[in-house]
């Protein structure tokens, strides 16, 4: 198997660049998804072969999957998503243009390894020309009932959890409760909540897939937060389970525990810029060495061409790249960063000793920021970590106070670092607050110290931290400018 494979930009109608979705290793074949080309790729020794999304419609098609919906059972691999079939690139709207959503399917596929062969299961489109059918974002096999369990948040009509049995035939709603990620859970099956994507997840569903019965378990950052402060703009990333906790990765942190029993959920503050895209958003979390590896991404979301004052704000903050992608290593009660790479990191996976991931250079654009050419270069990468789990990357972050206001901030994990520092310039005389915690499978409140600032330039070392350390001003400052220096 080759460990590299590149993809320049190329044809594929939408908005920005999509990337490398749905790595997955499974009896000798690599799968992935190109997007926005619309290529379901198998890879088996030096065999490799391009299915377009044809049994969907019409060629040339676009999109595929921008969220990492697939998984395995059997001699068969699911994948799932979205396709334009065909694409309809609309032309010009300023500088930037138009796509027309007529052919836009949410799909489920199966490939069938022993015979290398492609099967449509599933295609849904409402036919209109500015709204879709929710994508089809994350796919759980429910081992109890031998059927697929579907996401689907990311759209305008027909949202919810959906089953579909794992022979094909129709998908049935069995929660109107719209998600865009989830995992297992011993016998259930959580899924968060999402009503507004810019709000995050609200909430998390749990499914009991003996009973059928749903519970509904409602998320309060401010009373769940180990470091005592709120976190906002919580978008979804991924879901794992992982010693017996259910794991969910939002923009700004984690929630982890078990919402089912006495420990319910607690907010892990992680790599939480204040107002900015940095997040655990479009990727994937993959166990590895017993440990779970997830990515936290620079550059995901982004508005290319602002046309009004609204978007000239997401602008100034999903634009802004406020330090590296990072790949963090979690074994508790430990987070590590193991890795440093660029604009973002789409798809994740381990086999063999060797990490895959799936790169692109290019955020997933909005609007009318839409392009007939994906916009990035994308990349399959194999890596050996081996060795990259003993030596920790020098990174470093930097945050303007015009973007963290008054609002908790950081969760950076220290440990690995031998001289982590904090370079704080201000205009005025103030005080940070620095509150320590632990990647901890039945978190504690955080610990407090607070430094005095002075007026210019204020160098705090941060070596005698080895947990994971947030931020906080005590009178908000627009004129600071932080730099996390990690080395």
């Amino acid at each position: 198997m080759k460990e590299i494979h590149t993809f320049p930009p190329r044809y594929g109608p939408e908005w920005g660049s999509g990337g490398v979705f749905g790595l997955k290793y499974y009896k000798d074949t690599l799968y992935f998804t190109l997007a926005f080309e619309a290529e379901a790729h198998f890879v088996q020794d030096d065999e490799h072969k391009i299915y377009r999304f044809e049994q969907v419609g019409y060629l040339p098609t676009s999109g595929g999957d921008t969220y990492n919906a697939v998984d395995v059972v059997d001699d068969s691999i699911f994948f799932g998503g979205w396709v334009h079939a065909p694409a309809i690139y609309a032309g010009r709207v300023g500088r930037g243009g138009l796509i027309h959503f007529y052919n836009k399917y949410s799909h489920v596929h199966e490939y069938v390894i022993s015979e290398e062969r492609v099967k449509l299961l599933w295609k849904e489109s409402i036919r209109h020309e500015s709204e879709w059918a929710g994508e089809i974002s994350n796919i759980i096999y429910d081992p109890v009932n031998d059927r697929l369990l579907l996401s689907r948040s990311d759209g305008h009509k027909n949202l919810g959890v959906y089953a579909l049995p794992r022979r094909g035939g129709a998908a049935e709603k069995i929660s109107e409760n719209p998600s865009l990620k989830g995992a297992l859970l011993g016998d259930y099956a959580c899924f968060d909540v999402i009503k507004d994507w810019r709000r995050g997840v609200e909430a998390v569903q749990c499914h009991d897939l003996i009973s059928g019965k749903w519970e509904l378990f409602d998320i309060d950052y401010s009373k769940m937060s180990v470091d005592g402060s709120p976190a906002f703009f919580t978008m979804s990333g991924p879901a794992i389970s992982a010693y017996g906790r259910y794991m969910h990765f939002v923009r700004g942190g984690v929630l982890v525990g078990n919402p089912l029993n006495y420990e319910g959920l607690s907010f892990l503050r992680l790599f939480d810029f204040g107002l900015s895209g940095y997040g655990p958003l479009r990727t994937s979390a993959v166990p590895f060495a017993g440990g779970i590896l997830v990515a936290f991404n620079a550059f995901t979301h982004g508005v290319q061409y602002p046309r009004n004052n609204d978007e000239m704000e997401a602008a100034k903050a999903m634009n802004t790249i406020v330090g590296p992608s990072v790949l963090l290593y979690i074994t508790p009660p430990i987070a590590r960063i193991v890795g440093a790479f660029g604009a973002r990191i789409t798809s994740i996976e381990s086999a063999g000793g060797k990490v895959f991931l799936g790169t692109s250079t290019t955020a997933n654009y909005g609007a009318l920021d839409a392009g007939p050419v994906d916009a990035g270069w994308k990349e399959v990468v194999g890596l050996d970590l081996a060795g990259a789990l003993n030596s920790a990357p020098p990174v470093v972050f930097r945050v303007d106070g015009s973007r963290i206001l008054d609002m908790a901030w950081g969760g950076i994990p220290l440990y690995g670092y031998r001289n982590p520092r904090i370079i704080v310039s201000t205009s005025r005389e103030n005080e940070l607050i620095l509150r320590e915690y632990d990647f901890s499978l039945s978190p504690s409140k955080a610990e407090e110290e607070r430094i005095k600032l002075t007026k210019g330039r204020n160098i705090i070392e941060l070596g005698a931290y080895k947990g994971i350390l947030s931020f906080q001003l005590i009178e908000e400052d627009p004129s600071l400018v932080a730099k996390i220096v990690l080395e």
